[in-house]
Formats: C-alpha cells, sequence, structure tokens
C-alpha cells in the first residue's frame, strides 16, 4: 500500500514560562492511501494538536513527518501554506466560509490560489458542488445557507485542488444528528467512488467507529488502534 502519511516519534511541547508542556509523545501513525481513518480522544488528548501538524498549520518540536513522500516537518512558511493549499483538503466544525462571497466563488478561491484561471476554476467549482448535491445553490451566500448546506460547499472546498488528503475537524460537531448523517454519508460516498484519504477528527465513539481504523489519544499519546465497522452507504 502506498503511504500517505507517515510519522515517526513525533513529539510537540508548549512552554508556559520555564514549565514545559508536553503535548504529543512519541507519536508513530502511517495512514495508507485511500483510507479512512479516525483521530478519536477526550479533549485535552492531543488530537487537536495532531491534526494541526497533520495539516502542516504547525510544526512538530521533533520527529518526522512526511506527507505524499515529502519531509515536511522543518518546512518554512510559506513552504506549508503551499502544501496546505495543494495536498490538504480541510473541513471544519464552523464551515469556515467567506461571508458575502457565494458558493461558487469559496470553491474556486484554493484553485485561484494555486494558479488557475478563473473560467476553468469556476466550472470545476460546479462539478464540485453538484458532486455535493449542492448545484441548485451554487450562486447563495453562506448567510443563504442551512449548516448542512454550508458543510457540503465546505466539502466540495476541501476537494478543490484534488488533494492528498481531506482532514475533517469535527465536520458534524455544529449540526443537528440527521444533517450530521447526510455529511457523514457524503464522506462515505467520497471515500468508496472516489476512493479519497480522510482523516476524521473526533470526540464520538459512534462516529469514529464508522472509520476503517481508529486512532485513540489520550495524555498525548496513542494508546489503542482498533478496526471500525464497515459501513454501508447507498
Amino acid at each position: 500500500m502506498e503511504k500517505i502519511i507517515e510519522i515517526t516519534n513525533l513529539c510537540k511541547s508548549f512552554w508556559l514560562g520555564d514549565e514545559e508542556l508536553k503535548v504529543l509523545k512519541n507519536i508513530n501513525l502511517t495512514v495508507n492511501k485511500g483510507e479512512f481513518v479516525a483521530i478519536v480522544g477526550a479533549s485535552g488528548s492531543g488530537k487537536s494538536t495532531l491534526m494541526n501538524i497533520i495539516g502542516a498549520l504547525d510544526r512538530p518540536t521533533s520527529g518526522e513527518y512526511i506527507l505524499a513522500g515529502q519531509d515536511i516537518s522543518s518546512l518554512k512558511d510559506k513552504e506549508l501554506s503551499a502544501i496546505r493549499n495543494r495536498k490538504i483538503g480541510f473541513v471544519f466544525q464552523t464551515f469556515n466560509l467567506i461571508a458575502r462571497t457565494n458558493a461558487i466563488k469559496n470553491v474556486a478561491l484554493p484553485m485561484l490560489y494555486a494558479g488557475m484561471s478563473g473560467k476553468e476554476a469556476n466550472e470545476k467549482a460546479k462539478q464540485l458542488l453538484a458532486q455535493v448535491d449542492m448545484a441548485d445553490r451554487m450562486y447563495h451566500n453562506p448567510n443563504e445557507l442551512s449548516g448542512g448546506q454550508k458543510q457540503r460547499v465546505a466539502i466540495a472546498r476541501s476537494m478543490a485542488n484534488n488533494p492528498d488528503i481531506i482532514l475533517a475537524d469535527e465536520p458534524t460537531g455544529a449540526l443537528d444528528s440527521v444533517t450530521g448523517r447526510m455529511i457523514m454519508d457524503l464522506f462515505h460516498r467520497l471515500h468508496k467512488s472516489q476512493g479519497k484519504t480522510i482523516v476524521l477528527i473526533t470526540h464520538s465513539p459512534e462516529l469514529a467507529s464508522e472509520c476503517e481504523r481508529i486512532i485513540t489519544l489520550k495524555d498525548g499519546e496513542i494508546i489503542k488502534e482498533e478496526r471500525g465497522h464497515t459501513y454501508a452507504v447507498d
């Protein structure tokens, strides 16, 4: 299997005055291409810090992180920004859409940053919105969309530059249970039909159980790794 994420002996510390706070301790983790993996843990377990490092939003204090064959442990800010734009698609709990900007422009923006022409970016944005059943809302602004619709736009945006991984941080956390179910079904469809590599950050054991593999964090360490259940989606 081709490896997308290779993390070796990764540690992350923060300093509070003279006191070192060790948030991640010797994390070893591999994610293969096309896997659907959940990282689960209680508040304070270190999963948000690990997500920030996987997403190239932060750097480890020590250890190695290789993403799609590239060592990004010690890249400069500008290089990390390029990695985030091209290799990682983000889906956040709070959607992070740009207000007063319609759905198609929100989805097109990462492609414009990557150097694609406006016409080409808009065409691809239309295709991506159609994939998440938002073709009839592409000219609506975020304040005209429901929470579930906003998250579907965010998922379309996450796929804009055909990233190596989609990193979903509590993607159903701001949604009711029915809408959250729809969003999880959408992730399952993307995983099965397009072979997308998805890393789901969640505090929910129920959602984690739907993934192929479950990584459990506690006090900054991986304490358990187990297989999830096979989840059938139409």
